[in-house]
C-alpha cells in the first residue's frame, strides 16, 4: 500500500453516510488476541518479536481474509508515515511509538485493520461509519473466526482469551463509538453526562482513544470491562446507551437554536470566517473551529458545505496528513501556515452562513 494514497482517499468511516452520522462519527469493535505458548509482547526479546511478527503475517495471509488485506511493515516506516496511520485510526499511538518488529494489515475500505505486536500479539479492529456497532461486530466475528482457524489463540476455559492487560481478559473486546457532542459542551452538560457513563462502567476518551485528550468536542465512548459478559452483551451495552446520548445532543442543539440562536450563529460565523481567512492556525484550533462549522452545517446555518468534507478536513489538517499532502516535512510554525493555506483553498468560493431568522 502506498501511504501517499491515503491522503487522497476517504476511509469508509469518514464518509458520514452511516446511521445517525450527524452525531456518531464511527462505530468500532476491537478484539485483543495472543498466540498460545508465546510470551506477551512486553516480555519478548527482539528475536521473539520478529518470530511472532513473521508467524502472524504468514498465517493471516493464508486465511481467506488475507487476500483482502495489504500488509505494512510498521517497524520500517518513517515517523511521519507511522503518524499518518495513527491519524487515520488504523494503528494506535503505542503501536506507532513502539520498537522492534511490528506491522498492520489493512483492507481497501479502511474498515478492517490488524495490528501485530502492539500491546498484544494481535489486535483486530473493524470500523464502520455512523452508528453501526452490529455491522462492525458481525464483520469482526468473521475475521476473528478465519484467523482463529490458522492461529492458536491463548485461551483458558475459565478466564477466556488471555491478554497482556488484565482489563481485557475474557472476551478481549472493546466496543466504542466516536461522538460529536458540541451542543452538550456549549450548554455545559457534558460533565454530567460523563459522570453518568462512568457509573455504568463506560469509559470516555479522546479522538485517538486511551490516553488522548478530547479535541473539537469529539469523544470515544467504550466498555471498560471484558470479563463476566459475552461479546453480544457488551455490544448491546454500548449500543443501548448511544441513542440516549444522541437524544441529549439533539435536544441541546434544539435548545441552542431556540433560546440562543444569535449566539450560536455568531459562534458558527466566527469559526467559518477564521477557517476561510486565517494566515496561520494550529491543529487544535482547527479541530475546534471545524467542530463548530460541522454543527452549523447540521443546524442549517451554513449551506453548500458537505459533512463528508468537514470529516475529511478533520483528518487532512492533522500534522502528518498535511505534510504528506505538501510533500515535505515541516516544522510546527510552517505546518500552521500550510494548514491555514490548505483551509483557505478548500473554502474558497464557499457559501457564507445564513442569516438567523
Amino acid at each position: 500500500m502506498k501511504l501517499d494514497s491515503l491522503t487522497d482517499a476517504v476511509g469508509e468511516w469518514l464518509r458520514g453516510t452511516g446511521p445517525e452520522s450527524d452525531i456518531v462519527m464511527s462505530s468500532r469493535v476491537r478484539l485483543a488476541r495472543n498466540v498460545a505458548q508465546h510470551p506477551f509482547v512486553s516480555r519478548m526479546s527482539e528475536q521473539d518479536r520478529a518470530e511472532a511478527e513473521r508467524f502472524l503475517r504468514e498465517r493471516i495471509a493464508a486465511a481467506p481474509v488475507g487476500s483482502q488485506l495489504e500488509y505494512i511493515d510498521v517497524g520500517r516506516l518513517e515517523e511521519i508515515d507511522r503518524q499518518l496511520l495513527v491519524e487515520r485510526q488504523l494503528i494506535s499511538r503505542e503501536h506507532a511509538d513502539a520498537q522492534g518488529a511490528r506491522g498492520v494489515a489493512i483492507d481497501g475500505l479502511e474498515q478492517v485493520s490488524l495490528m501485530i505486536n502492539e500491546e498484544d500479539h494481535l489486535r483486530i479492529q473493524c470500523m464502520h461509519s455512523g452508528l453501526d456497532l452490529r455491522g462492525a461486530w458481525e464483520q469482526i466475528k468473521v475475521v476473528d473466526d478465519q484467523i482463529g482457524r490458522v492461529v492458536p489463540y491463548a485461551f483458558h476455559p475459565r478466564w477466556g482469551y488471555l491478554t497482556a492487560c488484565p482489563t481485557n481478559v475474557g472476551t478481549g473486546i472493546r466496543v466504542s463509538v466516536m461522538l460529536h457532542l458540541p451542543a452538550l459542551v456549549i450548554t455545559r452538560q457534558i460533565d454530567k453526562v460523563f459522570r453518568s457513563l462512568h457509573k455504568i462502567s463506560l469509559a470516555v476518551r479522546g479522538l485517538y482513544g486511551e490516553g488522548s485528550q478530547a479535541m473539537g468536542d469529539f469523544y470515544q465512548i467504550s466498555n471498560q470491562t471484558t470479563l463476566g459478559k459475552t461479546e453480544e452483551e457488551l455490544v448491546e451495552q454500548v449500543g443501548d446507551v448511544v441513542p440516549v446520548l444522541i437524544d441529549y445532543e439533539r435536544r441541546a442543539r434544539e435548545f441552542l437554536v431556540r433560546e440562543t440562536q444569535q449566539n450560536v450563529h455568531d459562534q458558527v460565523s466566527r469559526a467559518y470566517g477564521i477557517l476561510r481567512t486565517a494566515q496561520t492556525i494550529t491543529a487544535e484550533e482547527t479541530m475546534q473551529l471545524l467542530s463548530r462549522v460541522r454543527m452549523g452545517v447540521l443546524l442549517g446555518l451554513i449551506g453548500d458545505v458537505k459533512i463528508a468534507d468537514i470529516n475529511s478536513l478533520l483528518i487532512r489538517t492533522q500534522p502528518a496528513h498535511l505534510q504528506k499532502l505538501r510533500g515535505v516535512e515541516l516544522d510546527t510554525k510552517d505546518r500552521n501556515i500550510e494548514r491555514a493555506r490548505y483551509l483557505r483553498r478548500h473554502f474558497e468560493g464557499g457559501t457564507s452562513p445564513a442569516s438567523p431568522n
